[in-house]
């Protein structure tokens, strides 16, 4: 299939054609990238000197798929046209992660610039909406936060094990905040990330919504209450994110809550249940989530801690993954990646 990336300068793009280069059925022929508009791909970005191909202003060439990794707003803004032409996309922005306009405009502060696409866009984390990824041509990537907390909460919460107040504890390398990086904060300085973590989205954070959203709907529920408190740490890449939940029932062991969760993602390709507690660096350079699931019997509450590389299970991977569902592809292919370690 021939491939198309919109943005591929920032660090979801360049993660997006590295993998892609290596992807044995797609075929990567157009990348864009404003400030970078007509040079060519090694010349932006040197590590990737196998993909010599221009970086125009927009995609000419005639694409089966397109992924988008413009910053918010700008994604839908690039996409629609291609969208409305047939062509199949995936948004690693979070244009399409929300399922109205007014819940966008709430978490962004800016009007949606396609509402008229929100009903056709499918959220796409594959372990939940496989079936529906399958079927539709517009895939809202899951953003890296939200991936790893639904993960971690979903087999309970499906279950019913658990009550309707959730706390996502979550942690980040710097990367998440791309190339950018937090500006307004100069976290980007070396200086001031290194031995330093801040916490920051107080006030309310984007994917605040995006989470309450999915696991409301894993409960059958108009809603669900989500405090979700973000964090940035000193190292380049990773997720850890520590999620709480009450159980409903104090009699609920661990060994019954393991045995749950594994069962859950059975099968599932990319999700593990591990026997220890797992670390950044066990996910890093995959596709992969782990998932550590306990209980904290003095309270009652269900603690699971889960960990992803935000790049590739959080961004470039899950595209990818969704891709291969969208074209009928086996699931993990160009993806089967082991970490990198240490």
């Amino acid at each position: 299939m021939k491939v198309g990336i919109i943005g591929v300068t920032g660090y979801s793009g360049s993660e997006l054609a590295r993998l892609l280069l290596r992807h044995p059925e797609a075929k990567l022929v157009a990348v864009t990238g404003r400030s970078a508009a007509g040079k060519r791909v090694p010349e932006a970005i040197p590590y990737l000197w196998d993909l010599d191909l221009p970086i125009t202003e927009s995609i000419e060439e005639s694409v089966d798929i397109v992924f988008s990794a413009l910053s918010s707003g700008a994604s839908a803004v690039a996409l629609a046209p291609m969208v409305e032409k047939g062509v199949k996309a995936v948004d690693i922005a979070a244009d399409f992660r929300i399922h109205d306009a007014a819940g966008f405009k709430r978490a962004y502060k800016v009007d949606h610039p396609a509402p008229h696409l929100l009903p056709r866009a499918v959220y796409g984390l594959s372990e939940i909406h496989r079936a529906a990824i399958k079927r539709t041509s517009l895939v809202a990537n899951p953003g890296c936060y939200p991936e790893a907390a639904i993960l971690a909460l979903a087999p309970a919460v499906r279950e019913g094990i658990v009550g309707d107040h959730f706390i996502v504890d979550g942690k980040s390398g710097i990367s998440g905040a791309g190339r950018g990086g937090l500006t307004t904060n100069t976290i980007d300085l070396y200086a001031e990330a290194n031995e330093n973590v801040m916490a920051y989205g107080l006030d309310g954070h984007g994917h605040q919504p995006e989470i309450a959203q999915e696991l409301a709907e894993l409960r059958e529920a108009p809603s669900a209450k989500v405090t979700f408190v973000p964090h940035r740490i000193p190292m380049t890449r990773g997720i850890l994110a520590t999620c709480y939940a009450p159980l409903v029932d104090g009699g609920i062991t661990k060994k019954k809550v393991r045995e749950l969760y594994r069962e859950f993602y059975d099968g599932e390709p990319f999700v593990r249940v591990p026997e220890l507690p797992p670390q950044t660096k066990h996910t890093l350079g995959t596709n992969y989530c782990l998932v550590y699931p306990t209980v904290d019997e003095q309270t009652g509450t269900l603690v699971v801690v889960s960990c992803l590389d935000n790049l590739i299970k959080g961004a470039a991977g899950q595209a990818i993954q969704n891709m291969n569902l969208m074209f009928g592809l086996p699931e993990t292919t160009g993806l089967q990646g082991l970490a990198l370690y240490p």
